[in-house]
């Protein structure tokens, strides 16, 4: 992993920024005037304690939730009251905790979702008819590139929790050329599987993807991540640069004192 260097990062253009970024919930705050910058190829890590903000700030980003106060910028224009659609529409791939997948349909299926391939064939594209035998062939070449060993024909309904995570991180990368983001996507695999997730975000960053990951997993997120945000109840309190932070850094910022870290495989 190569860490990007402050002056490289500042350098460019993000892709997508948070600006000011507020979302209240009736009393409760969520986010109080949060601020994110993601570049291209950039792997930044989201950090907080729980209820820090860090789902609420990613479903703002993600036009799941619209926020209160604050602009939210991709590609260097500004983009008010963008849909969850619209905003995947712009080239944003996102994995919830909740996954969103659909139990009532097969992997393939929810692979294509919204994406399914119809026929060239003009009376079969005014009629809807959808290139099942293509969208087969295609889940399961990705299915194999990515080792998961699970048919393409499987419902999701019958897949277990592990699974189901990495068929939601399969899609995201299958489809996400531009932005991924990412919200505590290996939280319920074990470890070859929570390594393979970690391959799979370099991979993407060096194919210039930019890739927003949330974990609460410390050596996770210092083994991937190029600079990393740390938020505590619902504003910004640290931006790093990786390779010159620590863990015991890292966890003073998420909880605002000074603790003794035992290592960096500390989770928070």
């Amino acid at each position: 992993m190569n860490a990007l260097a402050s002056t490289s990062v500042t350098a460019r253009q993000p892709v997508l920024e948070a600006r000011g970024i507020s979302k209240s919930y009736g009393a409760v705050r969520a986010l109080s005037g949060a601020d994110l910058s993601l570049y291209p190829g950039e792997v930044l890590g989201l950090v907080g304690d729980n209820g820090a903000g860090k789902t609420t700030l990613v479903k703002c980003l993600s036009g799941v939730h619209r926020p209160d106060t604050g602009e939210i910028v991709i590609d260097g224009t500004v983009r008010e009251g963008l849909s969850a659609e619209q905003t995947r529409s712009l080239g944003v791939e996102t994995v919830y905790q909740n996954l969103s997948l659909v139990d009532t349909l097969d992997v393939m299926q929810n692979f294509f979702l919204n994406r399914e391939l119809v026929y060239r064939n003009p009376i079969a594209r005014m009629l809807g008819l959808m290139n099942k035998r293509g969208m087969y062939r295609e889940t399961t070449e990705r299915l194999r590139e990515l080792e998961l060993a699970v048919e393409a024909r499987r419902p999701v309904a019958a897949l277990s929790g592990g699974q189901r995570q990495m068929i939601a991180v399969a899609r995201a990368i299958t489809w996400g050329k531009h932005i991924v983001m990412l919200d505590e996507p290996a939280a319920a695999l074990g470890v070859r599987q929570s390594l393979q997730v970690l391959r799979f975000i370099r991979s993407m960053a060096e194919r210039g993807v930019a890739v927003l990951f949330i974990s609460h997993n410390m050596q996770h997120v210092l083994q991937v991540t190029d600079r990393i945000i740390v938020l505590r109840h619902g504003e910004k309190v640290g931006d790093l640069v990786t390779a010159e932070a620590s863990a015991q850094q890292i966890v003073t910022l998420i909880t605002g004192s000074d603790l003794v870290v035992a290592g960096k495989d500390m989770v928070v």
